[in-house]
């Protein structure tokens, strides 16, 4: 192994960790992102040399993986009743800004953490960006309304989303109603207790590996090979957070789950192991003048 090959050991060290800083970076820039789920490099060692006795020397480390960490963030109460965050491991099922079409497989859907929901001019439940969350049929949201908005279950605003998902709200005439579909208004029981078991509510999905996950921007990921979600129709019962180990809270939003004390550690780590490898091209360098001053 000659004096070079230290030196590409060294840059190999060089670039790896300068990407470990920018995964670094990019965690503490959204520090304060709804939703946003840190990342942490994860590096390997290179294929080592045999310099015979059956010893063996490494050749310096590359990147593993830029690994996803889904751990649960806190929560910040709000005063908005469609503020939502989920205990658990689901994601919000979202379709496509304007999509207003069923979204045929679980796979298909964009997921999210961020649930910063709101009713828009056209009386879907959307995200800020205008995605449309869906219901357990794989439907965007739409609350019932009229061309004239002055008939019975047209949506007025939403009063109450229960743990399950269940959406209850008012319509413009102050009667109780419960969003059971596409459109579709079901009449609450007195005292607007909300709808029977079977009723239509905010779909999550909970993928098998989320760290297979394709973030995608905008607080937003996406299925990818070896996240395990299937390629089903939605359905009541996969996709109905079940109230216990899964649950939705309203008038909250969950916080990026970045630990600001743990990421300035590494980024110290991450500085010295590039200023170590910087040390060692150094060094590899002042060998090679001593090698060429043997001419002399």
């Amino acid at each position: 192994m000659s004096i070079t090959s230290a030196m590409f050991t060294g840059v190999s060290g060089l670039l790896s960790n300068a990407e470990g800083i920018n995964v670094i970076g990019n965690n503490l820039s959204n520090v304060n992102t709804i939703g946003f789920k840190g990342s942490r490099m994860l590096f390997s060692d290179m294929l080592s040399t045999s310099i015979g006795n059956g010893s063996q020397i490494g050749r310096g480390t590359q990147i593993q993986k830029a690994d996803n960490i889904f751990s649960q963030g806190s929560f910040e109460n709000t005063e908005s009743v469609t503020d939502l965050a989920i205990q658990g491991n689901s994601f919000f099922a979202l379709g496509k800004p304007e999509g207003n079409a069923q979204v045929a497989a679980q796979s298909s859907a964009f997921l999210s953490r961020a649930g910063t929901f709101r009713v828009d001019g056209s009386f879907h439940l959307v995200n800020p960006e205008g995605y449309q969350v869906l219901d357990t049929a794989g439907n965007p949201i739409l609350f019932q309304n009229s061309a004239t908005m002055d008939q019975a279950g047209d949506f007025a605003k939403v009063t109450t989303i229960e743990s399950s998902g269940q959406i209850t709200y008012v319509d413009v005439l102050g009667d109780t109603y419960y969003y059971a579909g596409s459109g579709v208004a079901g009449v609450a029981t007195s005292g607007g207790v909300p709808a029977p078991a079977d009723g239509n509510r905010i779909a999550v999905i909970n993928p098998p590996n989320a760290g297979a996950l394709d973030k995608i921007g905008g607080s937003l990921f996406q299925n990818a090979a070896g996240s395990g979600i299937p390629a089903a129709a939605f359905t009541s019962v996969s996709n109905t957070a079940n109230g216990t180990t899964e649950k939705m809270f309203s008038n909250s939003l969950e916080q990026s789950n970045v630990d600001m004390a743990s990421q300035f550690v590494k980024m110290i780590q991450t500085q010295r192991a590039y200023s170590a490898n910087s040390k060692t091209i150094t060094a590899a360098d002042q060998m090679t003048q001593e090698l060429l001053n043997l001419v002399r």
